[in-house]
């Protein structure tokens, strides 16, 4: 199938209108559908929202690994101030009115989910002020939960994780920050041919985008993301009461108020974890056919990754066999 062709134009349309109705986006937002993952739109963001190369000041929320990369790429197109205190871990979120923002911010990024560290916002940044659009990446809990897309001046997020496969990128953007992009932008990132073009300036991810779009429709099916967001929060209880309940055997750091809901990271055997006893969790865990439960090499340990499609009975399973394996093996 071509993806000039009227088949594929539809699935594209398709997509977008399942994504606009499942998210209520308001009318004066863009949907694009686009290729390198939520990693190229760490650089597109500052080269599309901002005219001239090293110019401009950008603010950044840095509470995890994937923010810190994002304003590191911003850091080559733009004068990047960190809002929030430098961490020895990532394990909370800086109260938001400890933010040092400044004022001459062409825009604030923050990475909503931080998948390594198992941080989440559990609420939202609202702008500081009408010239400082938010900047959001959603990758890893994208419609996870319902929101305020009309809080945001751009949305971005890979949907590998909770709508579809991994190679596409959705942006969701305001209209009025379309138009001004740096001289230096690839054709290929600026927003405003991308546009244009309705996401097919050149051949686009057209199996991932037909992915999402199943995807989409299942999610529209299962009653919408006030459903997704139920089915995640129950996940994640049942993986952190065992954590809670199990006297310091699991072990995580993270500020309670700002768990992640889709990756629940912790050590076996107390704070600094027991190597032997993760080797063998992730071992029973292999022979039960739960697999990828290792944790980043950053922080080790484990993690859990609780996304869209896995059913609450999974993560009941597992929990069950957490509470199992603490007993065979508490000192």
């Amino acid at each position: 199938m071509s993806h000039r062709s009227p088949e594929f134009e539809n699935i594209v349309c398709t997509a977008e209108k399942l994504l606009r109705e499942i998210m209520n986006i308001p009318d004066n937002y863009r949907v694009l559908f686009l290729h390198g993952g939520g990693t190229a739109q760490f650089a597109s963001i500052p080269m599309n929202l901002c005219s001239e190369l090293k110019k401009y000041k950008v603010n950044y929320a840095v509470t995890g690994t994937w923010s810190e990369k994002a304003a590191k790429e911003a850091e080559k197109y733009c004068h990047v101030n960190r809002v929030t205190p430098k961490l020895d871990k990532f394990t909370t979120i800086p109260d938001v009115s400890t933010w040092k923002i400044d004022p001459d911010g062409k825009y604030l990024f923050y990475t909503d989910n931080e998948t390594i560290a198992g941080v989440e916002y559990q609420f939202k940044v609202t702008p500081f002020m009408d010239t400082m659009p938010v900047a959001i990446d959603m990758t890893s809990n994208f419609v996870s939960r319902p929101v305020d897309v009309s809080n945001y001046g751009i949305i971005i997020a890979g949907t590998q994780k909770n709508a579809g496969i991994a190679g596409l990128a959705i942006v969701i953007v305001r209209d009025d920050l379309i138009g001004k992009p740096m001289s230096i932008c690839p054709t290929i990132l600026d927003y405003t041919i991308l546009n244009k073009m309705k996401s097919l300036y050149n051949t686009p991810p057209c199996y991932p985008i037909y992915m999402t779009m199943l995807y989409l429709q299942w999610i529209k099916d299962q009653g919408g993301l006030e459903v997704m967001g139920d089915r995640a929060d129950q996940r994640a209880k049942l993986i952190y009461d065992v954590i809670d309940q199990s006297d310091g055997f699991y072990f995580n750091g993270v500020d309670p108020n700002c768990r992640s809901r889709m990756n629940a990271v912790f050590r076996i055997g107390g704070e600094n974890g027991d190597e032997q006893l993760e080797k063998q969790f992730i071992q029973e865990c292999k022979e039960c056919k739960i697999i990828g439960v290792k944790g980043h090499r950053l922080v080790g340990g484990i993690r859990i990754s609780m996304f869209n499609a896995m059913p609450v009975e999974d993560a009941k399973f597992i929990s069950e066999l957490m509470i199992e394996f603490m007993e065979r093996n508490r000192k």
